[in-house]
């Protein structure tokens, strides 16, 4: 579960009882609407051509691999948007139509609204790609940019063109430069690893042997707070990302875990057990506790804010079953949220404020989700053992770990359920969180 996958409320109290005891002017069909379900909602189509090489210098045969990757990563990124849907090439149709080269009128007749363009060069070391984005409405282009990067960086480099089509076309900001940080059983530990959104580029942060779980981002990026059993006892530190230092934040007598920071960045919500039982309590950012939020003989953890920074969802069993809740900052408004299933867990509320997705057992876990006020549930995941939801920064994709192939891994859906995909293949990965959009 997002916020407690290995500390659950069960093993709480087993510790606590060891312890104490479109901007184009040009119609995009509900581009710009509220998403719905799949049978109302007719996503906007798109296709992306493949990479053309314009420059006059031989190239090599990695330039090539390059060259074919470039335009399968946009593909990829544009069809991982809730808004579009890939419009794949139909060589049957090329044959069909007796055609050598798709025209805009071809990709219309394949349901096309929009078709990308891409050039390429390779200019010492650096790669040169320039997208052409056509309407086939119009018949006309639209918008064209040029990118530029070492050609070693070219994922890096097609997310960018991903993020500017978004951009154009929604008015929304990209998510395609964001990361995603997790746990991943190593041997006997379970370290912290980091990777881009779609899983590639993976990165190994810590290296000690231990428990490591629960990361969380700063909301600038740059930091990564976790809980780690390095020295034993459940305490939280804080990764920086540029130096890989870490430093401890909190150490206070038992449990110190499920940092949550505020998005303003000067607050850290967590669960602390140090007067005997789970408590929420709220820190600084150097882990001096400024306000205990809860009062209550039942296991209070797992807190997420809202994005406004005004109140936070957190799990508590005080009606005698894991149960999500919500409360103001200051700890008052106490007010309940699920009351389908006897057991909701691992809370996180949306960046666009409306809903809170949660761990829900029914005989399995599932991930679900409500409005804050509990209303319209839904269940959005339930292939095998699904935990740990997160939203992306954008609020329209969700990250969570399933078992539904064996392996515990990393899967990634729109906010609606569909389009599901894996995004880990290493086995043993859970606890994912979600880095925010990249400045």
């Amino acid at each position: 579960m997002r916020h407690l996958i290995a500390i659950s409320l069960t093993t709480i109290m087993i510790i606590l009882g060891i312890k104490a005891l479109a901007q184009t002017g040009l119609p995009i069909r509900d581009v710009r609407g509220r998403l719905a379900e799949r049978s109302t909602f007719e996503p906007t189509t798109i296709a992306v051509e493949e990479v053309r090489y314009v420059g006059i210098e031989y190239i090599t045969a990695g330039d090539s691999v390059i060259m074919k990757n470039c335009g399968i990563i946009l593909q990829k990124d544009l069809d991982f948007s809730p808004y579009f849907e890939n419009i794949p090439l139909d060589t049957f149709f090329m044959r069909h139509m007796e055609l050598d080269r798709m025209t805009l009128l071809a990709w219309k007749r394949l349901d096309a609204d929009y078709v990308v363009k891409l050039e390429a060069e390779f200019p010492g070391r650096d790669l040169r790609l320039r997208y052409r984005l056509h309407s086939t409405d119009s018949g006309r282009e639209i918008k064209k940019e040029r990118f530029v990067a070492d050609k070693s960086n070219y994922r890096a480099l097609v997310h960018e063109i991903a993020n500017d089509i978004i951009k154009f076309l929604t008015g929304d900001e990209g998510i395609y430069r964001t990361r995603i940080v997790y746990t991943r059983i190593v041997d006997d530990a379970k370290e912290l690893f980091i990777a881009d959104y779609d899983g590639r580029n993976e990165r190994q942060l810590t290296d000690n042997k231990s428990i490591n779980i629960l990361p969380t981002f700063s909301p600038d990026g740059q930091y990564i707070y976790f809980t780690s059993y390095v020295d034993d006892d459940a305490r939280i530190y804080m990764l920086n990302l540029k130096t890989n230092s870490i430093d401890l934040i909190a150490a206070y007598p038992g449990l110190n875990t499920a940092p949550a920071v505020s998005p303003d960045g000067k607050t850290i919500a967590c669960v602390l057990t140090k007067d005997g039982n789970s408590e929420i309590y709220l820190l600084d950012r150097k882990g001096k506790i400024k306000k205990r939020l809860t009062y209550s003989w039942a296991i209070e953890t797992a807190p997420t804010w809202s994005p406004d920074g005004k109140a936070i969802a957190f799990t508590s069993d005080r009606t005698g079953s894991p149960q999500i809740y919500a409360m103001d900052v200051d700890g008052l408004n106490i007010r309940r949220i699920t009351y389908q299933s006897s057991y909701n867990d691992s809370p996180c509320w949306s960046p666009k404020g409306d809903r809170i997705i949660f761990a829900s057992r029914d005989g399995r876990f599932r991930i679900c989700s409500a409005d804050i006020n509990g209303k319209n549930f839904q269940v959005l995941a339930d292939l095998g053992t699904n935990e740990n939801p997160e939203f992306s920064p954008d609020g329209n994709h969700i990250i969570f770990s399933s078992t539904r192939l064996g392996k515990k891994e990393l899967y990634a859906m729109d906010l609606f359920g569909n389009n599901q995909r894996r995004i880990t293949n290493a086995g043993g990965c859970s606890n994912p969180a979600w880095s925010p959009l990249k400045k």
